[in-house]
């Protein structure tokens, strides 16, 4: 079984392993029922693709785990507020929950002008908007 702090710490840990590889200091964690199913970091740069945002690269990691397009019984951890692109393919697979610890200064999935992960105002076939926590450390 898991903890928020844990999991949010691993994707701190991801995160920092991303920065000293020059990318975007972003790690991202999926948990199923209490059990961790996939865990990414961002490699944008690396891979030269822009779609490898560490949120997407662990949802990728999960459908494959899963064998299936649908996670509506997982939790997202993030260190970074997705993006909009990132938000797309949250409710895509209909992530029932995500926790991230920074908002983004821009194009905030939650925050910004464009809300895609929390708008009610999408096709009818997208599942119901996340949970959204924002996560801060016990004490902080």
């Amino acid at each position: 079984m898991t903890n928020d702090n844990a999991i949010m710490h691993r994707c701190e840990a991801l995160g920092q392993e991303a920065a000293a590889k020059g990318e975007a200091p972003v790690g991202a964690v999926i948990v199923q029922n209490g059990v961790v199913i996939s865990e990414a970091q961002e490699a944008s740069k690396s891979k030269r693709d822009i779609t490898c945002h560490a949120e997407i690269e662990v949802i990728r990691l999960a459908t494959q785990k899963l064998n299936s397009r649908v996670l509506a019984d997982c939790d997202l951890y993030t260190t970074h507020e997705p993006c909009v692109m990132c938000s797309y393919v949250i409710r895509f697979h209909r992530i029932k929950r995500v926790v991230y610890k920074y908002t983004s200064d821009y194009l905030g999935g939650d925050t910004s002008s464009m809300p895609v992960l929390t708008t009610w105002d999408v096709p009818s076939h997208w599942s119901k908007p996340p949970a959204i926590e924002r996560w801060n450390a016990p004490g902080g």
